[in-house]
């Protein structure tokens, strides 16, 4: 029962999509505007910087706060870290009630390695903010993120089905992004320097008009 309990757990507060609720409240379904995606950055894109923060904010602390949860609630169960944040990140890319059309994980992947160790996470962050200053695209992150954190829980916990179930995860992110690769190629992907850089902000904007 705990496998079944740590995923309604994980899975449901994994729905709640903080972008999606304010851009509801904006008037705005976030789901058909900008890049379609509902999470972090597509709200970074549509609404400002402040509001993109928040809810990747948002995002992080929910899939920490499902974790600890369950953590406390099933001490015992050795599986919860793995089974309550993977079910957190699938929550999240595919919510119930938005007809299985989420956000990408990002940020729910990032509360899932702050609640397995702070230290890990701080240099997965500094590494992964060090590749996406080099490539402008923060699409990498993710891709590159998630493989990464299975093999350094793998090798920390010696856990071999916990970090089989973080490599399947893995594999639903970069499958996410398949679509971001694309745009890349065509040239209409978002980079991130479009946050300081005003001409590829114009860019950008021009590109979200359009949709």
């Amino acid at each position: 029962m705990e496998y079944l309990y740590c995923t309604l757990i994980g899975y449901l507060i994994g729905c709640f999509n903080p972008s999606y609720l304010l851009g509801r409240i904006k008037g705005v379904d976030i789901k058909k505007k900008g890049s379609g995606n509902a999470g972090a950055s597509n709200a970074l894109i549509l609404f400002g910087k402040i509001t993109g923060i928040v809810c990747a904010l948002l995002d992080i602390f929910k899939a920490y706060l499902a974790i600890k949860l369950t953590a406390v609630l099933f001490a015992e169960f050795a599986l919860s870290f793995v089974i309550t944040g993977s079910a957190c990140i699938l929550g999240h890319i595919f919510p119930f009630y938005m007809k299985f059309r989420g956000g990408k994980g990002l940020a729910c992947l990032g509360g899932m390695v702050l609640a397995f160790d702070w230290r890990v996470f701080v240099v997965l962050l500094i590494s992964e903010l060090i590749m996406v200053l080099i490539v402008d695209y923060i699409c990498f992150v993710p891709m590159s993120a998630s493989p990464v954190f299975a093999v350094i829980y793998g090798i920390m916990t010696k856990d071999i089905i916990g970090t089989v179930i973080l490599l399947l995860i893995s594999l639903v992110i970069i499958f996410k992004h398949i679509e971001n690769l694309r745009r890349i190629k065509k040239g209409t992907e978002a980079r991130f320097s479009f946050l300081w850089n005003k001409d590829e902000k114009a860019r950008l904007e021009k590109n979200v008009s359009k949709e």
